[in-house]
């Protein structure tokens, strides 16, 4: 008499349905993602016939970089990512330098007055910035900051500064008490202390901060649009919702999806290089040990 053979659990058909929507709605949210931008480096790459073909061309058998150097040469155009990146990277030290100490201080000390100060950080990081814009226009004007890079940078550090003291106290929240507790029995001060010790275990949060920090100030527009008239002091958004065509009614497609392109690839490539830090970031504290 034979053994009876192990029989293998049989899977419901239900799993296996909810398997192939799961992968349906995964490929639905790719697709919706993806071909705005597919469709932007597509049009950057077409020739002007296949651009202005009615019905759409999609994926065209003729492809170019005629509007790549077209922007290039017409207009300074590395001179508008040199401006961006100034106005970006400084404004992003700025928050990161106020904010952390900032947050430090809200996560381990114990102020007079500290949920209140929470209140109306986390009001002010709620605040429709756009609503500024008059406000931070007369200061321009009275300072004479037009025209100045620091009307910019000083908007988009306030701005931004809430967020940064917002994330960033979570962050040190987190931190074990008993790491701060041994170096101070080493001599280390409070300055020290944050700088060579917490600090440097907050890395992923820092650079998480400072991406979000700096995709904000790269990618404004009313206030750069207003502030700054000087051409050689221009944005990237700006320059590039400004760029025109030989006439008067010519919209010229394809050097604004080349401009688009270009300004949008340096944060792609800053996003691609810090992945690491930025998962580290957005899941620490999610599991505790």
């Amino acid at each position: 008499m034979t053994p009876d053979l192990p029989t293998r659990p049989v899977k419901p058909a239900s799993s296996s349905r909810q398997g192939i929507l799961l992968g349906l709605a995964v490929l639905l949210v790719i697709v919706f993602s993806l071909a705005p931008v597919l469709w932007q480096i597509l049009t950057s790459l077409k020739v002007n016939e296949d651009i202005s073909q009615l019905p759409n061309i999609y994926f065209p058998s003729r492809y170019t970089l005629e509007h790549y150097t077209e922007i290039l040469h017409r207009r300074p155009f590395v001179n508008y990512l040199f401006n961006s990146s100034l106005v970006a990277i400084v404004s992003t030290l700025l928050c990161l330098g106020i904010g952390s100490p900032a947050a430090y201080a809200l996560a381990r000390l114990h102020l007079p007055g500290e949920q209140i100060i929470l209140a109306v950080v986390l009001i002010v990081t709620l605040f429709p910035y756009i609503l500024l814009f008059l406000g931070l226009l007369e200061i321009v004007q009275a300072l004479h900051l037009a025209n100045n890079y620091l009307a910019l940078i000083i908007p988009y550090t306030a701005i931004n500064l809430p967020l940064t003291i917002l994330v960033m106290r979570s962050f040190f929240q987190q931190l074990p008490k008993d790491l701060e507790d041994a170096a101070k029995i080493d001599g280390y001060n409070t300055l020290q202390l944050v700088w060579q010790i917490v600090l440097p275990t907050t890395i992923p949060a820092l650079v998480t901060t400072g991406i979000l920090a700096f995709i904000f100030a790269w990618n404004e527009f009313i206030f750069a649009l207003t502030f700054i008239t000087r051409e050689s002091m221009k944005t990237i958004p700006v320059a590039a919702a400004q760029i025109g065509g030989s006439t008067v009614f010519e919209i010229p497609y394809g050097p604004i999806a080349a401009a688009t392109v270009l300004g949008t690839l340096p944060l792609v490539l800053l996003v691609l290089f810090f992945q690491r830090k930025i998962i580290q970031g957005l899941t620490a504290g999610a599991v505790k040990g």
